[in-house]
């Protein structure tokens, strides 16, 4: 009887360790395909998302490896489910543990997200003149987290992603041509139609001035003191400065020689003396 015992003891023992036998073995070959499966995932995901133009590098690589770790994730959820522990709980507690985090870490996990949207769509790229939110400057740099910018004093300015990605952005460099906009003052008693002639001849002059769009020369505002001509001429983004100054120079040079008037503000002072 003792003997028969033994033998059905022996036989559950067994019939255990093959178990435990075929799911250790279970395990070993999830475990090499999960990890096979999550190195060809990144390299597969790496190669499609560096093919689009409009994905940054930093991106793609991220995107890459955030796939990597997922089916590793699920790699090691299938292997405690081989040993039969209950991966529902587990799952549960994961996601909780990860709520948890992500309360905690709200603030680097919006500039990422941030981070991810300006890389993705591009509003900017490094080497442009942006304002954003009232920050000026050439971007020099956009990471996961900040985006850094120089001032053209050569100021580095370091702006959080989500700070960038929720303010209004303006990028000076998007086109390559812009509007110079401008403003000429005149006295009252000049005359009008020489002064606009002076304009459009310093513009006809200088190569930067674009012909098309033609520039526009009108009369814009009858002031407190001065008659002021309104010029919008089209040029290079990177002549905009030059142009401007130089602009600025020749038309108060040409208004000085054909002696147009131009009025600054004047005060007159009465004084009254008392007997």
């Amino acid at each position: 009887m003792d003997l028969l015992n033994d033998n059905e003891q022996m036989d559950v023992m067994l019939a255990q360790a093959i178990d435990m036998g075929l799911s250790v073995i279970g395990a070993i070959l999830i475990l090499i395909i999960g990890l096979w499966l999550a190195g060809a995932v990144k390299v597969r995901l790496g190669k499609i998302l560096g093919r689009s133009e409009k994905m940054d590098e930093t991106v793609s690589h991220f995107l890459a490896s955030l796939a990597k770790y997922a089916v590793i994730i699920f790699t090691v959820i299938a292997i405690l489910g081989q040993f039969g522990v209950e991966t529902t709980s587990l799952v549960a507690v994961i996601g909780a543990a990860g709520l948890a985090i992500g309360l905690a870490l709200q603030g680097t996990l919006s500039n990422v997200a941030a981070g991810v949207m300006l890389l993705i769509f591009r509003p900017f790229r490094v080497g442009q003149f942006v304002d954003v939110g009232g920050t000026a400057g050439v971007v020099k740099a956009i990471t996961l987290f900040v985006t850094e910018m120089d001032t053209p004093d050569n100021v580095r300015i370091t702006v959080p992603n989500s700070s960038v990605w929720g303010s209004s952005i303006k990028n000076f460099n998007h086109h390559d041509t812009r509007r110079l906009d401008m403003v000429f003052g005149i006295g009252y008693g000049a005359d009008i139609n020489k002064a606009m002639d002076i304009i459009r001849k310093a513009l006809a002059a200088d190569e930067r001035c674009m012909k098309e769009p033609e520039a526009v020369v009108a009369v814009s505002n009858l002031g407190e003191s001065s008659v002021d001509i309104m010029v919008r001429v089209w040029c290079l983004g990177s002549d905009y400065w030059p142009l401007k100054w130089a602009l600025l120079k020749t038309v108060k040079e040409n208004f000085n020689a054909s002696d147009v008037d131009i009025p600054f503000p004047s005060r007159t002072l009465y004084i009254e003396k008392e007997d």
